[in-house]
């Protein structure tokens, strides 16, 4: 995610259309949309069945308790309110309403189109871009609330781990996701530590980035300083998550808190009680497998993956296939229509989106 969140720095300039004659990079992209729908089609027919056995228990939904059902959405909704808070405070913006419409814009796309983590990484540049951000500004910020996310998300298993070794039996495949947890928490740190440290890296990243997009037809003007301009805004990020590291670590951590919270308040509502620790496994398992750009915003994927490590972690198998669909109602359903929403808004305050992410000539104001 964060690679292609830095990749969107190319779209400050401003690229005009491409005529009728295709040139060479249009076709790899043509390709490379017909490989990815080809991917996610066979994707979603292989793990059908599955999706289909969980979407059919809609008619249960009725039958759950109603107020554990509504902890749970209200957890849903209070975890994407601190992931806009992150993301608000990584871009050291003072104003909610373009941090909140991206967001929600950039995750409905992801939801809804094949291979859409790159796509909705572009909306979500474009549409803070275009609201007067600076285009460094918004990728650093973008990277960085990903990355911060993705290495709290890996991290999940190691706080279950005292129930592994304190010898109470558990599944092979949930003690196999810890240590998959464990492994990716390593590696996200490193490249974290990496990137914030040494500039040498950052530099040949931004060498890298400049080479690719000034390749890109009908550049006008070609970039010259992408590797120092990514340095400056690291410094930036750096210097103000350093003074504001707590709000950072509380707001990840109610972001997948209160995630983990809303998939064990759903579980209460099918009346059984789960056991928190095994439920923190296949929940990170699930999540760490939804991050594999296959299928639009894991669908199938967690529908089969959740709904079976549930069963691993001693919910009867009616009860897991029913509390899947009610978390994936308030963590992907009513989000991504809410993306929408805010899609439109957006459209009605800034008017159509730009193309290359320029702010408008006379920028409304954001109080």
């Amino acid at each position: 995610m964060s690679v292609i969140v830095i990749g969107g720095i190319s779209s400050p300039a401003y690229i005009e259309p491409i005529d009728t004659d295709a040139t060479p990079r249009s076709k790899r992209s043509t390709v490379g949309r017909v490989v990815a729908v080809v991917v996610a089609g066979l994707s979603l027919y292989i793990l059908l069945p599955e999706f289909v056995r969980v979407a059919a228990s809609w008619p249960r939904l009725f039958q759950l308790e109603p107020w554990w059902l509504i902890v749970g959405f209200v957890c849903e909704v209070a975890s994407f309110i601190c992931a806009i808070a992150l993301l608000k405070l990584a871009l050291r913006s003072r104003t909610w309403f373009p941090v909140v419409t991206a967001m929600l814009a950039g995750n409905a796309v992801t939801n809804t189109l094949p291979g859409g983590d790159a796509v909705g990484a572009s909306v979500q540049y474009r549409m803070l871009a275009s609201t007067g951000i600076d285009s460094v500004q918004a990728a650093g910020g973008l990277a960085v609330s990903s990355i911060i996310g993705v290495g709290a998300l890996f991290a999940l298993p190691i706080f279950a781990l005292p129930v592994i070794i304190g010898g109470e039996s558990v599944s092979p495949g949930l003690v196999h996701a810890g240590e998959l947890g464990a492994i990716g928490f390593v590696l996200i740190v490193a490249l974290g530590y990496v990137v914030l440290t040494t500039d040498r890296t950052l530099l040949l990243l931004g060498k890298g980035l400049q080479w690719l997009i000034n390749k890109l037809p009908h550049r006008h003007k070609p970039s010259t300083d992408l590797g120092s301009r990514l340095l400056g805004e690291r410094d930036k990020v750096r210097s103000d998550l350093g003074k504001n590291w707590w709000k950072a670590i509380l707001l990840v951590g109610g972001r997948i808190g209160l995630d983990y919270s809303s998939l064990l308040a759903v579980l209460r509502a099918t009346g059984v009680r789960p056991n928190p620790a095994l439920i923190l496994l296949a929940y990170s398992a699930t999540a760490v497998l939804a991050l594999l750009p296959i299928t639009p915003g894991g669908l199938g994927i967690v529908e089969a993956s959740l709904s079976g490590l549930l069963v691993l972690a001693r919910i009867p198998s009616a009860n897991a296939v029913v509390a899947t669909l009610a978390f994936r109602v308030g963590s992907y359903w009513l989000p991504t229509i809410a993306g929408g929403v805010c899609y439109f808004l957006y459209r009605r305050r800034y008017g159509a989106l730009r193309q290359n992410g320029s702010p408008p000539e006379a920028p409304p104001s954001f109080s």
